[in-house]
């Protein structure tokens, strides 16, 4: 069965997620002309640019049996679809921010009849009625920021990464609405229908995150010290170790560390006798 995904057109994680998607093997034919649709080096995958907004909507109604959005535009959309994974990229907050001169501080201090301009109505709204705020909602499309200062808003509701747009723009965080990543959805029906080529894109995308900030150490040593480079070099189950052909008092040993780990751990292995030490990349780990 053929399937189609969903993924940003532009924006700050469509080259994410088409490096991503290359890294897991389903690279796209065509990643320069971002047409509408693109085929893929899997025969039974296509994949569709649209806007990151829209692709909640589309993923629901089967427009696309999967897509890559972020929980942000997912939830403004009704949460309608089903979320696979957490891709752990994309990170922010939701926040209410006010004027840096303003009394209002804390959601404690949002009134009834306060005015909030943002571009997620829908979660916005949600969230202050959860909290006992009967505030009106001014759904702008852009330039949220300006709102207060010309008259239109007494707060905003608005994405922030670092919160340096906003201080640039002389707002303080009031409260966080919600934190946001990208994730990988799916249709309901089109995950029962369609399980199989679907949990194959999902164990393909999980197998890159694994093996980010990963390396594969590699190296030959003397079997008297191999306990010396064990306690050196646990790995995720222990370091693998197999006979050198060349050599019966000589083996190999391989182990999966932390990127951080390696400039420390290769010096920890010179020292205790370790030669011919490589150290590799890793594309995935399934």
């Amino acid at each position: 069965m053929k399937i189609r995904i969903a993924i940003p057109s532009k924006g700050r994680i469509s080259d994410p997620v088409v490096k991503l998607l290359g890294k897991a093997g389903i690279g796209l034919k065509d990643t320069v002309n971002r047409k509408l649709f693109s085929d893929t080096h899997h025969p039974d995958i296509s994949v569709m640019f649209t806007r990151a907004a829209d692709i909640p909507e589309f993923v629901a109604d089967g427009a696309a049996d999967m897509g890559i959005t972020g929980l942000d535009l997912i939830q403004e959309k009704g949460n309608r679809v089903k979320i696979l994974e957490d891709l752990n990229f994309g990170k922010a907050s939701l926040v209410l921010a006010s004027p840096e001169e303003s009394s209002i501080t804390n959601l404690n201090d949002v009134k009834d009849g306060m005015v909030v301009a943002t571009e997620f109505p829908n979660l916005t709204y949600r969230y202050l009625q959860e909290n006992g705020v009967n505030a009106k909602i001014v759904e702008l499309s852009g330039s949220t920021e300006i709102a207060p200062f010309i008259g239109v808003a007494d707060l905003i509701a608005d994405l922030t990464s670092t919160g340096t747009t906003l201080k640039m723009n002389h707002l303080k965080i009031v409260d966080t609405i919600l934190e946001s990543s990208v994730k990988l959805v799916a249709n309901h029906h089109s995950y029962k229908d369609k399980n199989k080529i679907m949990e194959e894109v999902r164990t393909g995308i999980r197998g890159v995150m694994d093996a980010e900030g990963r390396k594969l150490v590699m190296l030959n040593v003397e079997k008297n010290k191999l306990e010396e480079v064990k306690q050196a070099m646990p790995g995720m189950t222990g370091p693998t170790v197999s006979q050198v052909l060349s050599s019966e008092n000589m083996v190999a040993v391989h182990a999966v560390v932390g990127e951080e780990e390696v400039f420390n751990l290769v010096n920890r292995l010179k020292k205790v006798g370790a030669r011919d030490i490589l150290v590799m990349p890793i594309e995935r780990i399934i």
